[in-house]
Order: C-alpha cells, then structure tokens, then sequence
C-alpha cells in the first residue's frame, strides 16, 4: 500500500466577503419584512464576513461546478498540469443539479483530459467522503494521484424569492405570514466557497501533510433526521419525498428550503461528535496529547464552548491554543469548510515538521461524523 500525501491546497471564495448587515440585500427579504430571527442567529453563531456567488440583485455570479473548478485551477501549474490529474473526486450537499453528478461537470468544465470521476453527496461529510475515495485509490495503487475538493453554493437556495409563495399561501389561509424558524434560521448560516486538495504517493512542495487515516461514522440507525431539503418531515420522524408531493405544493411548502430541527441537533450534534471522536482516536491509539491542532468544522461558534467542554469530560482535552478555527470570517461553507481551514493553516506559517493536525467534520443532516489524522512532513 502507498503512503497518501497532501501535496498542494486551493481555494476559491466567490466575489467580496459579505458583512452581517448586507446579507439581506443580496439574499432579499422575505415579504419585505426583515427577518426577525436574523439578529438572534447571528449572534450565535459568530460569524461576521462570508461569501455568496450573487449580485446584490441576486444573481448568481458562478455555479458550484465553477467555483469547485476554479479552486481546482489554483492547484496546477507547469509542474502539476490539468490533464495529469488521474482521479477528480468531488464532494457537496448543493450540486447545481439533480443529475448528472456534480463531478462530471466539474470534470466537463475543467476539459483536463481523461480522468476518473466520483462524485460524494450528503451534507458537511460529502467533502471529507471524497477525501476518502481519492486517499483510498491513491493508497492502493489505483491511481498515483487525486484532486478532492469539497464546495457549496448555498446562497442561490436562500433567496426571498423562493419563500415568497409560500408567504402568499400563508395569507391566502389567513395564517401568519411568516416562514417557520426551520427554514429562516439556514439563511443566516450558510454560505459559498470550494476548496481542493491535490493527493499523491509521493511527498513533494514546501509543506506536504501525509495523511495517516480517515474515519466514518454514523449515527442514522438511532437518531432521525435533523437536516433535510426537497422533503418534509412527517409526524413519524419520516421524510416525505419532494417527488410525492403535486409540484403546486413544491412553491406553496418551499419544499425545496434546506431546513433543520434545531432541538434535534442542540441534543445530540455534541454528544455524539465526543462518542465518536472516542472511537477513533482509540481504533488508532491517537490522545490529544498526539495532536498539535484540531480543526473542527463547527456551524456556530455557539457550539466551541460546549464541544471543548464535553470533550474535557470525556478525558478528552484538547488545549484551546491547538484550536483553529475561520469560521468568523469565511462563514459556513459545509462541506468545504475543513478545506478551507486547512488551507488557511498551511499558509499561516504556524506549521512545523512532525506535528500532527486532527480534522473533524460532523454532519447533522443524520448525524454522521468524519475525522482524518495528518503529519506534516
């Protein structure tokens, strides 16, 4: 088996870093009224800039197949060119389309030559599932190198415009013109950007990170669905398909909204990070004291203190100075977020040979849990 490295990060974030106060003229307003859940979420979660693929109109400025590209494009060089790339796996929860996959548009966009695709889909996990599959065949000999990447373009899913009738249906029944929290509370957490990591078997740049392992869990066989989209969530638990629904009630349910039951996820979404995060830093006979930085993909800053906290219980402590974190001025870009703090990392100059990062990515959607262990070399 070969050993897999992490020779070369891009990054490709969307226009200008958007502030708290603007995000409404770019998203718009539902009804025309602002928010009233706007102020409160933001507080939570801490983040004061992000970036959104649109127009302070609301146009879309790139899809994700060219942000997730152009990210890719900032890997290559004379040295490591477009059409030497043997495997492009590629991971997201809002491709630009229901089919075909999100990685073979990206492969017809980058028109790199020959390659194997894979596309992982799901939710904040689809990046590092990629990383994965791309680590899995640089491992086994399959291919000599991969570019993974994980991206979001949520932004287009949060538009007014796609709440308004829905708003309208409300008024028609003479009920309160207002969108459940469910749905408003994502607006104000989500946002656009894609990472990309180049894998090979062999080290190569100033700083490669070779990766010691990768591992999943989930939690879907004990705990319901927390975040979903083109569904509704039935009294049971259950979801009901957006395909067995009649398409009027696609516009007048906003069927297609990214919503989340946020009691499910204050209840478990620490819990069960801790549980698992025990699983495998034990499969690997990994403590804290073996890692010198845990980059965890957080949705909210609300969620650090109780993560760290949690984790001290359960003999867990990973000293604060080995946190890092960018979630206040990039945002929550899900599934590319633990590229983008990687990335970050890598650049910030902090890194040194022989130490080791821990990178921890949960997924509320169902409740699922990916780590991987690096060593710089």
């Amino acid at each position: 088996m070969n050993e897999v490295y992490i020779n070369r990060i891009g990054k490709f974030l969307p226009n200008d870093p958007i502030s708290n106060d603007e995000m409404e003229d770019y998203l718009g307003k539902i009804n025309d009224r602002e928010s009233k859940g706007r102020r409160i979420v933001l507080r939570n979660n801490g983040i004061e800039t992000r970036y959104y693929a649109l127009t302070k109109q609301g146009k879309p400025t790139h899809t994700n197949v060219e942000l997730t590209a152009n990210a890719i494009r900032n890997l290559l060089d004379d040295e490591f060119s477009g059409d030497q790339i043997e495997l492009i796996s590629c991971g997201t929860s809002s491709p630009d389309y229901l089919m075909p996959s999100h990685a073979v548009m990206v492969h017809g966009e980058l028109k790199n030559g020959q390659s194997e695709v894979n596309s992982a889909s799901g939710n904040c996990c689809a990046g590092m599932n990629a990383l994965k599959f791309g680590y899995l065949s640089v491992k086994s000999g399959n291919t000599s190198n991969a570019v993974c990447t994980g991206s979001e373009r949520m932004s287009s899913w949060m538009l007014a415009d796609h709440f308004n009738k829905e708003v309208e249906n409300l008024k028609e029944l003479e009920e309160q013109p207002i969108i459940s929290f469910n749905k408003d509370f994502l607006r104000w957490m989500l946002s656009d950007g894609a990472g990309a990591f180049l894998l090979q078997n062999k080290p190569k740049g100033k700083l490669p990170l070779k990766i010691e392992w990768i591992e999943g869990y989930s939690y879907a066989h004990e705990l319901e669905v927390c975040m979903y989209a083109g569904s509704e969530k039935q009294a049971d638990g259950s979801l009901k398909s957006f395909s067995d629904y009649p398409s009027e009630e696609w516009l007048n349910q906003s069927i297609f909204a990214v919503k989340q039951d946020t009691k499910l996820l204050d209840k478990y979404i620490l819990d069960k990070g801790v549980e698992s995060t025990k699983h495998a830093l034990a499969k690997h006979d990994i403590t804290p004291d073996d890692v010198d930085y845990i980059l965890p993909h957080v949705s909210s800053h609300y969620f650090v203190d109780g993560l760290y906290e949690r984790l001290v219980k359960a003999g867990l402590e990973f000293t604060r100075e080995k946190w890092f974190l960018n979630l206040k001025t990039v945002g929550n870009v899900g599934a590319g977020s633990v590229y983008l703090m990687l990335e970050e990392l890598v650049n910030s100059g902090k890194l040194k040979k022989g130490q080791h990062i821990y990178l921890c990515v949960p997924e509320s959607a169902r409740f699922t849990y990916s780590y991987a262990y690096l060593t710089v070399c």
